[in-house]
């Protein structure tokens, strides 16, 4: 019984890859709570996790440990965590709540227009970018135990 829930999961993700690989990540630039700015372009040629959240989500946060785990995991390999903070109450401070949380990825603010270019329609969405900027993974998952993520990460790091 394992196995085939293993092949039908591989499947589910052979299938979804090849929907979209060939799909472009759209460009954007955002500010981060300190106002600095930063950009795709800034990413240019490395694996990252695009990561759509706020720091009201509860499934965000059950998500966050996976994806830095992931992050680390495949560290040598250039992957990265970059988070855009989106739909948050007035006075959120995205930045000092992954800090809290004892992460180290960047979280952009204000990340609505971008989540539009990406379709998200809600949170938690996270994007795994290759290193052509394709996207050859897009989920809304927050179950840390979803072999996808590790899945997708190994396509992403593909040369």
């Amino acid at each position: 019984m394992k196995i085939i829930i293993v092949i039908l999961l591989s499947l589910s993700f052979l299938f979804s890859l090849s929907l979209s690989a060939a799909e472009q990540a759209p460009a954007w630039q955002l500010k981060t709570q300190a106002g600095k700015v930063i950009s795709s372009a800034q990413y240019k040629n490395q694996p990252i996790i695009l990561h759509f959240w706020a720091t009201w989500c509860p499934y965000c946060r059950r998500l966050q440990p996976k994806l830095v785990e992931l992050q680390n995991k495949y560290k040598a390999q250039g992957v990265k965590i970059v988070a855009v903070s989106i739909l948050e109450e007035e006075g959120a401070k995205p930045q000092d709540e992954i800090d809290g949380r004892g992460y180290k990825f960047i979280t952009a603010v204000k990340g609505g227009a971008v989540a539009q270019q990406y379709g998200v329609k809600g949170t938690p969405t996270t994007f795994f970018i290759n290193r052509h900027n394709e996207v050859v993974f897009a989920t809304s998952s927050s179950d840390i135990n979803d072999p996808r993520f590790e899945l997708a990460i190994k396509e992403m790091i593909k040369k």
